[in-house]
């Protein structure tokens, strides 16, 4: 259905615990907000309401929402599950806030542990950290066979450790719908284990963008070290070339630790040598981060980058819905 003007019509349904409140707050909807982030990052919702006639109950803090929003004629996209954890009344006008962040990760892997891993594959410590936390873990083949001479987790809490781990392999950790996921970034799996879909945008599609490259320092490559027990000496593993290269701190166990360490951050660098940032006035609900976007219509530099969505900003309220996405230049393979 469209507005009386001819243009779409804007669609949202809220559930507050078990009730859809979407009856008791049509007209008042002054703006929905929803910022998805990539892995281990919660998702952010703001939700501003007019109580201009004093009639809405201000709920609880830890009271469960649910969201979905989109266009009337192309049906709603769920965006999950929710906890309230800041309460807002404000006036005159009257209004009331709502600030709540996605419930899978809301206390999610919480106290510090201290363990030392030996000898053991990526998917084994996943297995391992999913199991004590009642989750199922979701592994990319690729990383999942990676395996770990030494790793220590030092009064350092699981999310940590996973952030950590994700940091070292160039890979990306999220908690979605009960699964633990650890996948190759820029090939990040959806909660039901499934790729990300693939998003085309078009230069109509965009009402404004952002492009920009940056030398990044001009690093032409990433050093990382490794102690060679036999020779009794350090040893050094190179990924890119030795012109300007970035040294990594670390020490690592063995050569196929530094090189893989090595190897991540030299991907990390060159995705983030390119930005590209698109407000769609149009809004698309299925754009989430790390879906593959690939654009049309700008300059070459643009159209030919393969890019990967790292942050979605969504923006409705009764008149009107738009998306905010923020890209790097998505994952490409890096030899030694």
């Amino acid at each position: 259905m469209n507005t009386p003007n001819g243009y779409p019509r804007p669609s949202y349904r809220i559930t507050l615990g078990d009730q859809d409140i979407t009856p008791r707050i049509n007209g008042r909807l002054i703006n929905l907000t929803l910022r998805e982030q990539r892995g281990m990052e919660a998702d952010q919702l703001d939700i501003t309401l007019s109580d201009h006639d004093g009639q809405l109950e201000l709920p609880s803090r830890g009271a469960a929402l649910e969201v979905a929003f989109g266009w009337e004629e192309e049906g709603l996209v769920d965006k999950g599950r929710f906890t309230v954890d800041e309460v807002q009344h404000s006036g005159t006008p009257d209004k009331l806030t709502l600030r709540a962040r996605s419930a899978d990760m809301r206390g999610q892997l919480p106290g510090k542990r201290t363990q030392s891993w030996h000898d053991i594959t990526l998917l084994d410590i996943i297995s391992t950290i999913a199991s004590r936390h009642d989750l199922t873990p979701v592994v990319a083949t690729q990383l999942g066979e990676r395996r770990i001479a030494h790793i220590d987790q030092t009064d350092e809490s699981d999310l940590n450790f996973l952030t950590r781990l994700g940091e070292r392999f160039d890979a990306v950790a999220a908690i979605k719908a009960g699964r633990m996921l650890f996948t190759v970034a820029g090939e990040a799996l959806t909660a039901s284990g499934n790729p990300m879909p693939r998003v085309p945008l078009t230069r109509r599609d965009g009402d404004q963008h952002r492009y920009s490259i940056t030398d990044r320092d001009a690093y032409s490559g990433v050093k990382a070290y490794w102690n060679d027990t036999q020779g009794a000496e350090r040893q050094t593993v190179l990924a890119g070339s030795d012109d300007n290269a970035k040294q990594l701190r670390p020490t690592y166990a063995t050569e196929a630790d530094a090189l893989d360490a090595a190897r991540a951050e030299w991907q990390r660098i060159q995705r983030g040598a390119a930005e590209f940032e698109l407000t769609l006035a149009h809004g698309n609900a299925r754009l989430t981060p790390e879906a593959t976007v690939t654009a049309q219509g700008y300059k070459p530099e643009i159209d030919e980058t393969e890019w990967l969505a790292t942050e979605v900003v969504h923006s409705l309220n009764d008149g009107g819905f738009g998306t905010q996405i923020r890209c790097e230049v998505r994952r490409t393979a890096v030899t030694r």
